[in-house]
């Protein structure tokens, strides 16, 4: 198993401790005659410095940072200009009891310094379109609708694929994993609960390790197929209750990436946006304890011509080869996927009808002439519509659906919505209690303001957000 600090932090970019100077021990108040003992440089009080991490939909980014002191710091006394930290808008200060994020703090040994996650700096996964976002490295992102092979048919019958994006077996990453580190400085006075004070220093204080939220959660092995001879390295998150009770049987959800993920780290997946890390919250856990599998895949699997790699196979035998190792309810294992992964989710359904129980698919396509199976299954579609290929695909599919007796629930959505809104939108979807829904965000309306990334990549740092259609998920079986 990978070490975990160490994956993301990389290889030689773990920062050494400086730990606070005593160049500003004098302060005024020692000048106007208080007692020496009242005032304490913070050398040697410091025990270190961990980067705290929370994937977003645009990916993982760098947001606070856990300032661990030798003993317990009064929170009463600090503010956002207690710590500076190079390039980064501190947001909010507190301490802690734990290196941990809280809604609200209370003393301990740990300060915690927020960050902007809005901001330049923050971003740890970068892709060739910048921060957040991603280059046309998906198979389905091809600049020319016409060229979907469902694009201009009005039969719904498939055309001849496509030929843009990456190719099976391009091992070739779109996107970079950022080391997770931080230099900031005590630029005001920390007060410890009995009443010394650590005086505001110019010496520096770099991060020399990094937690990492629900990513940390899962563990990752190497499964090797023996029908079709590969390797596929995996992600997977168990659920706390399966150590403490292996008679319960449990779900699993499947997320496969998108191309940008390709031959990176391992936990890549995890990093990318919140396809795989939204189902292990503490929240979603919560309310449905599941394994939540997340392979990473080092070739591309399937692009254009719709003729998969053998990891196409191996990610079906991976799922199965879990549902012997662990107590996994097969009645209750889901797919998800974006782009790649969502064409993945659709082949893979039609492949083997009896996987799933249910699917969620976001921005992907496949021919149509291939997709009546899919008439039996319990799908959640998203798409945008100036997506145009993934778009025009997904109409061409839910028209064979629905021309094979199925009944397909619509809705246009704005990809600009609160939470609450789109709790509505899901409960006004679920209400025409079809077995496949189909939600499509208005034209221009995921990609965010100033944004270079394509509509098609912005779906899915929208979609993963709306945990309504993660419960609908949930709720279904074979």
């Amino acid at each position: 198993m990978v070490d975990r600090r160490r994956f993301i932090v990389g290889s030689g970019a773990v920062g050494t401790l400086a730990v606070l100077g005593a160049t500003a021990a004098c302060t005024a108040k020692e000048a106007e005659g208080e007692a020496v003992s009242e005032t304490s440089s913070a050398a040697g009080h410091i025990r270190g410095a961990t980067a705290i991490t929370k994937v977003y939909g645009d990916g993982q980014k760098l947001i606070a940072v856990a300032v661990e002191y030798d003993t317990d710091i009064t929170g009463s006394a600090l503010s956002t200009s207690t710590f500076k930290v190079a390039g980064r808008t501190v947001t909010k200060v507190y301490a802690n009891r734990e290196p941990d994020l809280a809604a609200q703090g209370r003393n301990g040994r740990y300060v915690i310094v927020e960050m902007s996650p809005d901001d330049k700096a923050a971003a740890l996964w970068v892709t060739q379109q910048g921060s957040g976002n991603a280059s046309s490295s998906s198979p389905s992102t091809s600049p020319k609708a016409s060229s979907s092979p469902t694009a201009s048919s009005s039969s719904g019958a498939g055309q001849a694929p496509g030929g843009g994006g990456p190719k099976v077996g391009d091992s070739t990453p779109g996107g970079t994993i950022v080391a997770a580190k931080a230099t900031l400085t005590q630029t005001g006075t920390v007060t410890t609960t009995g009443g010394t004070r650590y005086p505001a220093s110019t010496t520096g204080l770099t991060t020399d390790a990094v937690k990492n939220l629900i990513v940390d959660d899962f563990r990752q092995f190497t499964f090797t197929d023996p029908a079709t001879k590969k390797t596929l390295k995996y992600n997977l998150f168990v659920p706390k209750g399966y150590d403490r009770d292996h008679r319960k049987s449990y779900p699993l959800v499947l997320f496969m990436h998108d191309a940008s993920v390709v031959n990176v780290a391992t936990e890549g997946p995890l990093v990318q946006g919140l396809g795989a890390v939204c189902w292990a919250s503490p929240e979603d856990q919560a309310r449905h304890e599941a394994f939540v599998l997340a392979p990473e895949y080092d070739s591309v699997v399937i692009d254009d011509t719709y003729e998969p790699s053998p990891l196409f196979d191996a990610t079906a035998h991976l799922v199965q080869e879990l549902t012997k190792k662990y107590n996994l309810d097969e009645k209750r294992l889901y797919a998800t996927g974006q782009s790649m992964g969502a064409m993945m989710t659709l082949g893979l359904n039609i492949k083997y009808p009896d996987l799933f129980g249910a699917s969620f698919v976001v921005a992907g396509q496949w021919p149509s002439d291939q997709a009546k199976p899919l008439a039996k299954k319990k799908l959640w579609i998203v798409v945008s519509q100036d997506d145009d290929k993934s778009y025009s695909g997904e109409n061409a599919i839910t028209k064979v659906v629905k021309e094979q007796g199925t009944a397909v629930g619509t809705a246009v959505w704005n990809g600009r919505s609160t939470a609450a809104q789109f709790a509505a939108d899901v409960r006004s979807l679920k209400a025409q209690k079809a077995p496949v829904n189909y939600a499509s965000f208005k034209t221009g309306t995921v990609v965010p303001a100033g944004s270079t990334t394509s509509a098609h990549m912005a779906t899915w740092q929208v979609a993963y957000t709306i945990p309504g259609i993660r419960e609908w998920v949930m709720d279904q079986s074979l």
